[in-house]
């Protein structure tokens, strides 16, 4: 089985380590942790190609999750490769335009390994 690539886009360092270790947790079979600090970041690594999944924050500095989720559809690399969304966010609006914007889903922090995996694995069925 071939080892995952997923790219963990938050801008703080501390959160893209917990995503990474509750991915890891759910037993899927993931390889380099890819990471990008904001949503300009996010955007040079989706262009190298190639990401199963991407977890993004919402409120990021530089360029916030949203942003990034609207520049998505106009890059070739992107195609196909479902986001999930990160937040804090108590306000259903934000999660609501995420979702009508390109999110396959969200979660909300903190989160447990078990919810990580209830929303990612159905993104990855034909992947894995």
């Amino acid at each position: 089985m071939r080892k995952l690539k997923i790219l963990i886009v938050d801008d703080s360092a501390v959160m893209r380590k917990i995503v990474e270790r509750a991915l890891r947790q759910t037993g899927l079979n993931l390889g380099e942790g890819l990471e990008a600090s904001n949503g300009a970041e996010a955007l040079a690594e989706v262009q190298k190609g190639s990401l199963d999944i991407i977890l993004s924050d919402i409120n990021m500095p530089v360029m916030d999750g949203l942003e990034v989720l609207k520049s998505l559809p106009g890059i070739e690399a992107a195609k196909g490769v479902p986001v999930i969304m990160i937040t804090t966010e108590g306000s259903e609006a934000r999660v609501v335009e995420a979702l009508s914007v390109g999110a396959k889903g969200y979660l909300r922090k903190p989160f447990t390994p078990e919810q990580v995996k209830e929303r990612v694995s159905p993104l990855l069925v034909g992947v894995l």
